[in-house]
């Protein structure tokens, strides 16, 4: 999928769009016959019960026809509304790739700005969350675990075994578009917002402590009453054991009741978030595979026991049992302590498993975001990665959250022989866009994904940037300060089992040009003696001297600008040497200054 130029996936996405909204017109003219035939059987119900009431003539087991009909209709009707919230949800879910496509994505999608921090090497330099950010291009996930796997992934390099399984499972499942259609549809409307450690604790959290032997006494007293009640209607000498019974089961709801309702409201919120999971899970166990991956995955899900998909269930319908008791019955046969118990039994058999369910829901959820966008970018390739580095080799790179027509490719290499490479050119040019770029896609190889480039060869990297740098009003520092301790960063990250490509914007950009030409090549240096390969950007020309010093191992490249009919033009394309002017004082005539 990654190399058919051919393939139109907005094409697709809008025949299926068209099915799914035809399907929904079908079952919203159902809904509304059900709703009538839901009407006028609950008529005739209570006409042929007034009836009865009224004439000897009618008998009144004929209310029972139009009742069950009733009954028949109330469980096909809600057959019909689910179905049509599900085709709902995929009206959706092609409105958004739709959308994607069209680039009207930003700020439509999961941002991921719990995963954003500040001081992480590349992550808010290359844009990895946030409105209009990589993770919110990619994110497909619907539960907080497939949206921290697939943030995990974008954070740190997979080895590169790990990359080559990404890449044939991402590869197989962009080509299963019903089955990523279903993990996106199942379950209901709402993301699940329960955090995946909180849910794992619950399951492994130490057992109630209340013997096991309550519940046959609970249950065996629940039974006398019950039947002593029944007795009751012959036999008065029964209601004398019906009372003590009563009695009985009003002590040990006493006793109980505070363990009773921290137990099921404890069950309650992963009962729901389950649910969801189920479904995922449910999908993947009817999933037929080809990738090891893949099989692999769903070989996790298999057991000597119920599938997990079944466990749950399970849950659900301890749960559910619960709110359907009429309240008396449900006093009467003690039905909170028996479905407590419940609960703990179903936690004591399946609690532990669940950090499993969930790792391999997350894995998949994650996946299927990396296929989404191989699906929809079919001339965006899977990377090679190669054993011996550093290396990055790209031909046509682009960033990939550029919309298609504005994206100017260029191509870049780095490796043993060229190590660093001297970034000139006047403002706006695309200096800073160049570094994020080669950056984002280091990050997309490195994650499994698909890259914006027509071919991209690079070895296992750190990468490590310093583009956005600022004053910190809060912390007390200024632009220059924070962009040292960056620095740092990454002479420290060079000391860890991966080679460093580093992305150094503006650098020393806060110092005069005396200070900053001596630190520059200082630096500089420091990192190709430990391996590191890279670019820097500058608008100090002083700095191009440091490629010149390094050669052959450095070069200067730079971006050009024309002024055509008063106004600046750019091409965004990297030159070989030096830029020889600058267009500042252009720009500020521009904008009115008088220059």
């Amino acid at each position: 999928m990654g190399e058919n130029t051919d393939f139109d996936p907005q094409s697709e996405y809008a025949r299926r769009l068209d099915l799914r909204r035809q399907a929904d017109a079908a079952q919203e003219t159902l809904d509304g016959r059900i709703a009538v035939a839901r009407l006028m059987a609950a008529a005739a119900a209570g006409l042929l019960a007034w009836l009865a009431f009224v004439s000897a003539h009618v008998p009144f087991w004929w209310t029972a026809l139009p009742a069950l009909g009733f009954i028949l209709l109330v469980i096909g009707h809600e057959r019909v509304r689910r179905k049509r919230r599900r085709l709902r949800r995929a009206i959706q879910y092609y409105l958004r790739g739709i959308g994607r496509l069209e680039n009207r994505w930003a700020g439509a999608g999961n941002p991921g700005d719990r995963f954003l921090d500040p001081s992480h090497p590349y992550a808010e330099d290359l844009d990895l969350f946030g409105r209009g950010s990589l993770f919110e291009l990619l994110c497909a996930a619907r539960t907080q675990a497939g949206e921290s796997r697939l943030a995990t992934w974008l954070l740190a390099p997979a080895p590169p075994s790990g990359v080559a399984d990404r890449q044939a499972a991402a590869g197989e499942l962009s080509g299963r578009l019903d089955f990523r259609e279903d993990l996106a549809t199942c379950g209901e409307d709402v993301v699940s917002g329960i955090d995946p450690g909180e849910l794992i604790a619950w399951g492994e959290a130490p057992p109630w402590p209340v013997p096991s032997g309550l519940r046959i006494i609970a249950a065996a007293v629940a039974g006398i009453a019950t039947i002593t009640l029944i007795l009751w209607l012959g036999f008065d000498r029964a209601r004398s054991i019906f009372l003590l019974a009563v009695l009985a089961e009003a002590v040990l709801m006493l006793y109980l009741w505070r363990a009773i309702r921290t137990v099921l409201t404890a069950a309650e919120r992963p009962a729901q978030n389950l649910a969801l999971l189920a479904e995922i899970l449910g999908r993947l166990e009817q999933a037929d595979f080809t990738g090891p991956c893949l099989r692999k995955l769903r070989t996790a899900l298999a057991g000597p026991g119920p599938s997990p998909s079944k466990q749950i269930a399970g849950l659900n319908r301890i749960i559910a049992l619960r709110r359907q008791l009429f309240a008396p019955l449900a006093a009467l046969l003690l039905w909170d302590i028996q479905m407590a118990f419940a609960v703990e039994s179903w936690r004591k058999q399946s609690g532990r498993s669940i950090a499993g369910w969930l790792g391999v829901a997350g894995e998949m959820e994650a996946l299927c975001s990396l296929a989404q966008h191989a699906y929809e970018h079919p001339s965006d390739p899977f990377p090679e990665i190669a054993q011996d580095g550093p290396l990055f080799e790209a031909e046509a790179i682009g960033h990939p959250l550029l919309p298609e027509p504005a994206c100017v490719r260029n191509d870049i290499r780095l490796s043993g022989e060229m190590r660093v490479l001297v970034v000139s050119g006047s403002n706006m040019s695309g200096k800073s866009t160049l570094l994020r770029t080669i950056g984002i896609n280091a990050v997309l190889a490195l994650a499994g994904g698909p890259v914006r480039a027509r071919r991209l060869k690079l070895s296992p990297l750190a990468v490590g940037a310093s583009i956005q740098r600022r004053d910190s009003l809060q912390a007390g520092t200024s632009r220059f300060y924070e962009e040292i301790l960056r620095l740092r960063r990454l002479v420290e990250i060079t000391e860890g089992p991966l080679p460093l490509i580093f992305l150094l914007d503006e650098l020393l950009h806060g110092t005069n040009s005396h200070d900053r030409r001596i630190g520059a090549d200082a630096l500089v240096r420091d990192l190709l003696r430990r391996n590191a390969v890279g670019l820097l950007t500058t608008h100090d020309l002083a700095l191009s001297q440091i490629a010149e010093d390094l050669a052959p191992g450095a070069a200067n490249v730079h971006f050009e600008d024309t002024v055509q009919d008063g106004r600046l033009v750019f091409d965004y394309r990297l030159r070989p040497g030096i830029v020889r002017r600058s267009n500042a004082l252009a720009l500020m005539r521009a904008v009115g200054l008088p220059i």
